[in-house]
């Protein structure tokens, strides 16, 4: 991705109003997008578009909507809808490509565009590096006659919603389950209670009114603590978190405890494992826990380290034939049930494992104990990079050292944000903050 002027690890993401997140380069990359999809040999090209609940997110869905009619693009508009909805719909509604406006679990302030191919996956890099090729190129409009429609597609929750129930088995109902929903004020705030409710469960729901500057606020899989109390308050059997766009999940258990990515893979893979519907290694990242990866060994379960990126998890997964894979952060990717990591159908597939075993989230989990583990997000200035500094490199060897045998480290920018994150992981509390508060320290001072 080094030579890319525009797409990240996770599309295009970057502060509102300050290029390229601005209406006229959306209005470019529509046009764009719409000329490199006609360029493919498709007749009548048509892509369908969806959105968080951002208040930009209107301004950059006329934009995206104006090139790709200029391009002579047919356009479908979802609505507020969450990301993997889009990568189903793009599927279901036969349409060349699907559209993303969203920077999931970033502030209001924040926005991106992500892209899915036809059949509901990240777009491939050879048609990203395409799209920033046709950038480069003029403006144009193609004539009036060859101009694209809009229109907008009005039963999208009710097929999206349908989607996700059909991804557990039809007698699996949440009857007398009391389920609290944190849907971050984001994509999920209409469809996720309407999935839960529909399936017998008794839904109280908090993160649900977005007012398109409250997202993620305080709120969802990045803020748990207000999931978490929810929980304890009302006595409620399960939490469920997503994230801004609902492609993270985290959950919660009865005792108001946080489960996060990776104790939820770990807990799918074991009992896939065990009922035969697991195919392929496992695939974490380099941020999973040792534990996990210990623990799915004993069992006899292959597990493999991607990089960073839901985009390079499934990757790994197709390219080894995996079904199961995904990243603490809430990442979770069930590809036997979706083309993408998807947080309504992977808590789905969490609480029907629970609900066949007889199981409270707590006792699903008693054999798991992950190493503590903490990142420490560095903020760094553009252009800046750190991780090549003298100073890093021998703190980071000095911190290696210490951790021989007993833990480990990665150092890595994120592709999403403007950050250096530190993450050090060991067996033992002490050992692990110690080790860390330095080597962020020197990081810090390297910025």
């Amino acid at each position: 991705m080094a030579d890319r002027k525009y797409f990240g690890t996770d599309g295009i993401r970057g502060r509102v109003g300050e290029w390229p997140v601005s209406a006229d380069f959306m209005l470019r990359l529509g046009a764009a997008a719409g000329r490199v999809l006609a360029a493919q040999g498709r007749d009548g090209v048509t892509v369908v578009i969806g959105k968080d609940t951002r208040i930009s997110g209107y301004m950059f869905e006329a934009a995206l909507e104006a090139g790709l009619v200029a391009a002579g693009a047919d356009v479908r508009l979802l609505g507020p809808m969450p990301t993997p909805a889009v990568a189903y719909l793009t599927r279901s509604l036969r349409a060349d490509a699907g559209i993303v406006i969203s920077a999931s679990h970033n502030p209001h302030h924040d926005n991106g565009i992500k892209f899915f191919s036809a059949q509901g996956e990240k777009l491939g890099d050879a048609l990203e590096a395409a799209i920033e090729a046709e950038l480069d190129k003029p403006f144009a409009t193609v004539g009036s006659a060859s101009l694209g429609k809009a229109s907008r597609v009005t039963d999208a929750m009710a097929r999206y919603a349908e989607f996700c129930k059909s991804t557990v088995p039809d007698d699996f109902v949440l009857s007398g389950m009391r389920v609290v929903l944190d849907c971050a004020h984001g994509a999920t705030y209409q469809v996720a209670p309407r999935v839960f409710s529909e399936l017998g469960a008794v839904v109280e729901c908090i993160g649900n009114a977005p007012d398109g500057l409250n997202i993620n606020d305080g709120v969802g899989s990045t803020h748990p603590a207000a999931l978490m109390a929810r929980v304890r308050e009302t006595g409620a059997d399960l939490g469920i978190a997503f994230d801004g766009d609902g492609d993270r999940v985290l959950m919660v258990d009865g005792q108001g405890q946080l489960v996060d990515g990776d104790g939820l893979i770990w807990l799918l893979a074991r009992d896939w494992h065990a009922s035969g519907r697991l195919r392929g290694p496992v695939v974490g990242t380099l941020m999973t826990n040792y534990a996990m990866e210990r623990s799915l060994g004993e069992q006899g379960i292959g597990f493999l380290r991607a990089r960073v990126g839901d985009r390079y998890v499934h990757q790994a997964l197709v390219e080894h034939d995996g079904v199961l894979g995904g990243e603490a952060s809430g990442h979770i990717l069930c590809l036997d049930r979706a083309s993408t990591g998807d947080a309504i159908v992977s808590a789905l597939q969490v609480i029907e494992v629970l609900r066949r075993r007889g199981k409270s989230l707590q006792q699903a989990l008693a054999g798991y104990q992950p190493l503590p583990q903490q990142t420490v997000n560095v903020r760094v200035a553009p252009g800046v990079k750190p991780l090549d500094s003298a100073a890093v490199q021998a703190a980071r060897a000095e911190a290696e050292a210490a951790l021989a045998g007993r833990g480990r480290l990665v150092l890595r920018p994120s592709g999403t944000e403007p950050v250096v994150r530190v993450t050090v992981e060991a067996d033992d509390d002490g050992l692990m903050r110690q080790v860390l508060e330095r080597l962020a320290e020197v990081v810090r001072a390297a910025t």
